[in-house]
């Protein structure tokens, strides 16, 4: 696993003043943190997390010349821009039971487009508990070989064994069907254009 730090500032009793000099206010809380605490991390490297490693990403914070290790539990974003305003990080030692939802990430479905099939998707999480340590960042699934019909199920993810899924085992996250029409027809038109 990746080792991200996160550096977390105390924030100052006027939230608006510094989100417009690119900090985005948050809280800490959970484990060895006595009282949830305050605090602002920097948009950009914010930013950066979500892109590379996803929403529920596992960081080490660094505040007061402390570094604690944790997940971002919760993102808030604008309703109209989608800019995030406020995220919670739980801190929790690294051996500690957590539920955490983790993405799902398809690929091969290039793959499925040149045999005039594709993936749809019905669920692109999946709610995990178990030891911090031994969560993905992701599961990644390959759906390249998939035939017209296969379902991705609980049977396609490769987790660990002491992890529990809170989902059924039957719980279907995507399915194989026909290339939709209109979308070979779009593509025929841009192809021409």
């Amino acid at each position: 696993m990746e080792k991200i730090t996160l550096e977390a500032t105390e924030r100052t009793k006027h939230p608006g003043k510094f989100r417009e000099s690119g900090f985005v206010p948050g809280v800490i809380y959970g484990d060895s943190v006595a009282v949830a605490t305050s605090v602002k991390f920097e948009a950009l490297a914010l930013n950066k997390i979500f892109t590379c490693n996803g929403s529920n990403a596992k960081v080490w914070i660094k505040y007061n010349n402390n570094k604690k290790f944790g997940f971002i539990k919760e993102v808030q974003k604008h309703p109209v821009t989608g800019s995030v305003v406020h995220i919670d990080v739980q801190i929790v030692s690294n051996d500690h039971d957590i539920k955490l939802q983790i993405p799902i990430a398809f690929k091969g479905e290039d793959d499925l487009k040149q045999r005039q099939l594709q993936l749809q998707v019905y669920r692109s999480e999946i709610t995990v508990l178990g030891n911090l340590a031994l969560m993905p960042d992701a599961i990644f699934v390959d759906v390249s070989e998939k035939k017209l019909g296969d379902t991705i199920s609980l049977n396609n993810f490769d987790l660990d064994e002491q992890l529990k899924v809170s989902e059924e085992q039957d719980t279907v996250y995507g399915i194989i069907i026909e290339l939709n029409k209109q979308t070979i027809d779009e593509a025929v038109e841009t192809e021409t254009a």
